[in-house]
């Protein structure tokens, strides 16, 4: 009896979209931690823009494996709750699969041209996540970055995105997307050559300075001789 209740509060909460009971080490979290994105420009290749996704608790990574077909249809309850094996990350992250879902649900464009994704080689998909890399047309200072991880399977999932000098974001179901700049640029050829000349400059100005101080000091000592 006790069971059924519970089962029913859980139910509840996913309908409502309020979380009545906490989730367990064996349920999807959608009301849990969020997923995290990071946007970051390649300084190198200036049409180049990287995204590394994160999913929020394994536990996902096994419902959304359900719903890529790469594992058992049992393993995923009506409750919500899922039978999770620490090898899931691995089979999900290894499929070919999931790069087709991760670029279908992660997209950049350079404000007006789509760019091009490719998933790299997930290594360790539950602690590391998974880095996409978009080629765009040209080089990028702004970017618009569509994200919508796992909201098929839930619009509750949120995820929270940084990108460059501490721009930060946060994309639900309501929310896909969200335009990046590049604000943070390398120093160029110039501006170290400037900044050593102005470095050099305090060099000199402070030596000058220490030299007249020990003049100073010698000609003090010499009339107190003389005195």
């Amino acid at each position: 009896m006790v069971s059924l209740i519970l089962r029913a509060l859980v139910a509840t909460a996913l309908v409502t979209g309020a979380a009545v009971l906490p989730a367990g080490p064996a349920a999807a979290h959608p009301f849990g931690d969020p997923q995290t994105v990071a946007v970051t420009f390649d300084q190198q290749r200036p049409e180049i823009v990287h995204v590394r996704w994160r999913v929020g608790g394994p536990d996902d990574l096994t419902a959304l494996g359900v719903s890529l077909g790469l594992l058992p249809a049992h393993r995923l309850h009506a409750d919500g709750t899922v039978d999770h094996v620490y090898t899931d990350p691995g089979v999900v992250g290894g499929s070919a699969t999931f790069s087709g879902y991760l670029l279908e649900r992660i997209t950049v464009t350079d404000g007006v041209r789509p760019c091009t994704g490719v998933v790299e080689p997930v290594l360790a998909l539950a602690l590391k996540g998974a880095t996409a890399d978009f080629t765009c047309p040209g080089p990028v200072t702004a970017a618009g970055v569509g994200v919508r991880m796992l909201t098929d399977l839930n619009p509750a999932y949120r995820t929270l995105a940084t990108g460059p000098d501490g721009q930060r974001a946060v994309y639900d179901g309501r929310t896909e997307t969200h335009t990046w700049t590049a604000t943070a640029t390398p120093a160029g050829p110039g501006l170290a050559r400037s900044a050593f000349l102005q470095l050099a400059a305090v060099a000199g100005v402070l030596l000058l300075t220490i030299a007249g101080a020990v003049l100073v000091a010698r000609r003090l000592r010499r009339q107190r001789v003389a005195a």
